[in-house]
Formats: C-alpha cells, structure tokens, sequence
C-alpha cells in the first residue's frame, strides 16, 4: 500500500514552510508521525507530491531519514501533467488543485493508496481504518470502492482562529453522500459555527458533526476518471481561468454520482493536531510530548 502526501502547500497563514518545522527536541515534523503510523498500519511506499523546486530541502530533511523504513518517491505538481491535448489557461501559476495534485502521481501509483495532508497529524486509529479498507479494496463490476476517515467536528479546531472544513453528509449504511465545503469555521464554548454563503450569518454546527480532514483511501481506478474529470474542469473553467481550482471532494462527488465509485465513511475518535496558525505551535508540540510520554510514540521515531 501507497501513501500519498500533499505537500506542496506554503500556508500562508502559518507563515513558512510548516511541513518542516520541528515539532519535538528530536526534529521530528508531524509528517514523521504520520509516516511513523502508517508504516505500523502496513503501509509500504510512501510519495511526497512537492514542489520540484523543494525537492532537495525535502530529501535531505525528511526522505533520507525515514528510507530505511519505508520506500520513498517525489511527486511534482506541475502545469503541464494534463490529460492529452489540454494546456493550462494562458497565465495560469496557480497550482490547479488537489484533485490535479492526486492526478500527478498516476505513473508513480498503480496499487490501492491513502491520501493525506502533509501538516495535519491525524492520530494512530487513522491510518489503522485506512490500512484495514486499502487491503482488500477493489473495483467491482466497474464500481470503485474508496473510503474516507471521518472527524468529529469538534476534535479539528484550533483556538486561534478560523478553519475550511469540509461537512459530511453520511448516509444510514456508512457510505458517503456529500462534502459541503466550510471555508470558516471558527470555535464556540459548546458547539462550532460556519460563516454562511452570504458572509454575514454565523450558523451554529454541533462538534459531533462528521467533517473530512482530507484523508482517503482510494484504489488506482480513480487516476483514470480524474483525468476525464480535469478535462471536464479544464473545458468548463468559466471567468476565472487563473484561480479556479479542481478539488479532490469534489471530484470524488462527481464520480459517486455518476456510478463509478462509493466512499465508505469510517468515523474515527482521534483528535486532530495542525498548525493552521504559527500560535498552535506550542499546543501540538505539547499534544505530541503527551503522546510520547505515554508511550504511543518513541523519544526518537526513526532510531
């Protein structure tokens, strides 16, 4: 099994080059713990989608260390990986999505693979769910079966300001009916709220409610109905070529409504860890040292 991890993102609210900002006294990033559980979850081959301009930074800070343990590989975002006879809008330097981001590895991933992000530290149970659907998943009768892991709400927020979340809809039979995307979502004392679409209405959302945290598990069908779906974006990109973007929820909605796919939901009670804001720093450096120190995690991962 294949983990794939976009990280070609600056974060331009955290301020730098969050991926690779230590967040222990042993340098470790939270990729190093995401890949530290994946690999107890069974995963083989782990490939980082980066920008080519950060590949060096990203192999000798990251990629040399954990290759004794797992196999590693670079994925490039780039302008030109379009389906055939497409180019970007003329002026186009804006990266044209994660769901464009996923298409990129499709000759570096031919076997059933997760998705994550790479500054989001998701939690053990996590990659366990995720490990246990990719081992036996497949297409079946042209019907590709996928899954997602599924947050409560409330164990993704930060006190210090708002998050994009995106709100799940899940039918009785654990199978994915939609993703509503957020774009804030700031904390209350007993419940969550979101700016509505009129940006002026605050509405109130119960932390209990299952939101995607943009981890997926998907078998290599997907490549090929992406590059159908890019296509489609690509014709339909509308009044605003240099901006627009292709987003992987929405293209695995596509696709679920259209037949070729389901997405079972597994609901996790792990708590989400992130550096949305350079303030959270110093809470996920405390949340991993309680970890640590209750043994969940070594001193050192990759001694």
């Amino acid at each position: 099994m294949t983990l794939v991890i976009l990280a070609a993102g600056m974060g331009s609210r955290y301020g730098g080059l969050k991926q690779l900002d230590p967040m222990n006294d042993a340098g470790n990033f939270i990729i190093d713990f995401s890949i530290y559980d994946a690999i107890k979850a069974g995963f083989d081959k782990v490939v980082f989608i980066i920008k080519e301009e950060n590949l060096e930074l990203f192999r000798e800070t990251i990629g040399n260390r954990i290759a004794k343990k797992i196999k590693v590989e670079y994925a490039f975002q780039k302008m030109d990986t379009l389906p055939e006879g497409y180019t970007a809008p003329e002026g186009r330097t804006k990266p044209l999505g994660t769901a464009h981001a996923i298409y990129c590895v499709k000759d570096l991933v031919k076997e059933n693979f997760g998705v994550i992000n790479a500054d989001d530290f998701y939690g053990r149970d996590t990659f366990m769910q995720l490990g246990r659907h990719l081992k036996t998943a497949n297409c079946e009768n042209g019907i590709a079966h996928h899954c997602m892991i599924g947050f409560a709400l409330g164990n993704t927020l930060t006190e210090n300001g708002t998050v994009s979340r995106g709100q799940c809809e899940v039918g009785e039979n654990g199978i994915l009916k939609s993703v509503t995307e957020r774009t804030k979502i700031m904390k209350k004392e007993n419940c969550a709220a979101y700016l509505d679409d009129d940006g002026k209405t605050w509405v109130d959302i119960p932390f209990d409610t299952i939101i995607s945290m943009n981890c997926w598990g998907f078998t290599p069908e997907i490549f090929e109905k992406l590059d159908a779906g890019l296509a489609a974006f690509l014709d339909n990109i509308g009044s605003n070529p240099l901006k627009a973007e292709y987003y992987l929820p929405s293209a695995v909605d596509e696709q679920q409504k259209s037949g070729v796919c389901d997405v079972k939901v597994y609901p996790t009670t792990s708590v989400w860890h992130g550096v949305t804001y350079p303030e959270d720093k110093e809470h996920v450096k405390d949340a991993l040292r309680a970890l640590i120190d209750a043994g969940e995690y070594p001193e050192r991962l990759w001694d």
